[in-house]
């Protein structure tokens, strides 16, 4: 089996559809950006505080490196992989990249339901997602293939539309 790819923006579901989805297809599923943080034995806010935004894409490409290499996966990505070309190339050489799509309200209530956002913080969190999703959204469109819009499914319906394209 090729890998499943989650891609999209911070919010989308990738984490928690990643590891339903792995587990009703008996697959191993990696979050990328878990393994950073695993890796570097700090969270990702820290990374982005300590290091800044490059360092931090600097480890998101070799972990891309790393689970590209692999077969059988479930892979879900931080939301800016699709920043670098060279990790979209990487991932679309070992599987399938699905976009969960959603509208930003949305995204913005799912993406700060937590405190781990490091591109979020600051005076106007729904203005910064806006200009980050404006940027990245035609990244993730040409990147996928496949899309999914999740607003409005729960995640049983997210897991049984990416069976269904799969």
């Amino acid at each position: 089996m090729k890998n499943i790819i989650l891609i999209g923006f911070m919010g989308s579901g990738k984490s928690t559809v990643g590891k339903l989805l792995a587990k009703d297809l008996k697959a191993r599923f990696i979050d990328l950006d878990e393994e950073i943080e695993k890796r570097e034995r700090r969270s990702i806010k820290s990374i982005f505080m300590s290091d800044g935004e490059e360092a931090f894409r600097k480890l998101e490409a070799e972990m891309v490196g790393e689970a590209s290499a692999l077969k059988g996966r479930v892979i879900a990505c931080g939301g800016g992989v699709v920043i670098d070309k060279n990790n979209v190339e990487r991932l679309k050489g070992s599987g399938v990249l699905i976009y969960l799509k959603a509208d930003l309200d949305t995204l913005i209530e799912r993406a700060t339901r937590t405190s781990h956002r490091p591109l979020l913080e600051g005076d106007d969190p729904k203005e910064k997602a806006r200009s980050l999703l404006e940027t990245r959204e035609p990244l993730y469109e040409a990147a996928a293939d496949r899309v999914i819009n999740t607003s409005g499914l729960s995640l049983d319906e997210v897991v049984l539309s990416i069976k269904e394209v799969i």
